[in-house]
Formats: C-alpha cells, structure tokens, sequence
C-alpha cells in the first residue's frame, strides 16, 4: 500500500518495538537514521507478574524519551517463538495501533533478536538458543557468530531437551530464557525489545495486521466433533 511504501523512506525513524514472548516482557523506542547506527532512546521492562501491563510500559517508555503517540512511524513485534499469551498480546496491541493511526509493523523472530544480543555481549562462534515449546521439546536455532555478522548453520526447529543437554555437555555455548531447565552449564538470555527494535530499523518488509502471526512449528491439528446424538 501507499502507507508501507511512505513509511520505509521517513528518516529519522521511531520505531516502537514490543518484546512479549518469554516471561521478561519488554518496551523499547529505537531511533533509525539513515548513516548511523540505531539507537535506543527509551525502554521499559516488567517481569513475574501475572498481570501484563503493557500500556503501561509504552506510556513509560514514550515519557522517557519524550514522545507521543503520535510521532511513532512503525511498530516492531517479537512474534517468538515462547509465550503464545505474551505473542498473542503483542500483536493484538500492534494491530489496534495499526487501526488508530495507520503506522506499519513489522515481524520480527525473537529467536534472531536473540542472536544478535548475543553478539553484543561479545559471544563469538558457534551458539544455539533454545526456548521451551512444551511437550518435553524445545525450540532451537544455531548461529555463527562474528563481529561482522549473524550466519544462521541451523535453522530454528524443534529439538529434543535431550538434544540440548547433550550439546551444552560437550561444551557448546547454549543460550535462553530458561535453558537452565534443560542444561546446566546453559547461559540465561532472554529477548529485550531493544534489540528487536535494532533488527527492524534495517528492515522494510512492512506487513498489515492482518498479517501477524507467532512462530509455531508444529502443525495444527483439529478433532471434528462427533454429530449430536439423537434422542
């Protein structure tokens, strides 16, 4: 549409990033500009709370660096893999906001957001990150990673926690929210907003709404309900 195409060019871009899919939920406000490195101006975070105050941490966030709604150019949603729940309230948010002011959003894997905070805390070489997927099964990624770049050597797919613990094991760096669970020489790293607002600002496949998805690898399946017994 005419709207995504003139919001890839707006430079300097604020780009409202939402990070939901782990129990470390996060807010961030990253300012594009074509020549310089994105920077954050602004985050907010909340964590072990059953109760998901996500307006909350934007009002926070738009404060902190002095903003308003109204100058947001792009919405960028961590679509996980990890908490359906946190996923699933992320881009509820993202497409009412999309509704009342006609912003673009963008999809953004945790998993790569990962990665590249992995990168800036200087983690080199060979790393998996793996997030919980339930059923004794666990969502896992590998990187190669330099100072130049992220290469994915696995493609995000579901492994078994034994998998996991076995290659924590042998030494192999291990990284995620709650990889503890499954290896204990694994190393605790959960998504931030901030990081996922960084990879947006390079990226301009806008999408609608409509179009938000979490990532979710097993199939889904549905059992038809047997015909009403009659009396």
């Amino acid at each position: 549409s005419s709207l995504l195409a003139s919001k890839s060019v707006v430079s300097p871009m604020k780009i409202l990033a939402l990070e939901f899919s782990s129990d470390q939920r996060s807010v961030a406000l990253v300012e594009s500009c074509e020549g310089s490195a994105p920077r954050c101006l602004a985050a907010a975070a909340e964590a072990g709370t059953r109760t998901m105050r996500a307006l909350a941490m934007i009002e926070r966030t738009l404060a902190e660096a002095g903003m308003e709604r109204e100058e947001v150019d792009c919405l960028a949603v961590g679509i996980g893999p990890g908490s359906y729940t946190g996923i699933r309230a992320a881009i509820s948010l993202a497409q009412g906001w999309q509704l009342a002011r006609e912003v673009p959003l963008l999809a953004v894997s945790s998993v790569e957001g990962l990665a590249a905070q992995a990168q800036s805390q200087d983690r080199r070489g060979r790393i998996h990150i793996a997030i919980d997927a339930q059923r004794n099964e666990v969502y896992l990624a590998t990187f190669d990673v330099s100072d130049q770049a992220i290469e994915t050597i696995e493609p995000l797919r579901l492994a078994s926690a034994e998998d996991v613990r076995r290659r924590a094991e042998a030494g192999e760096t291990v990284l995620g929210p709650e990889v503890n669970r499954w290896a204990a020489s694994g190393h605790i790293l959960f998504p931030e907003a901030a990081a996922l607002g960084r990879l947006a600002a390079a990226r301009s496949d806008f999408i609608r709404g409509e179009e938000l998805a979490p990532i979710y690898l097993r199939e889904t399946t549905f059992v038809k309900a047997p015909p009403p017994r009659l009396l």
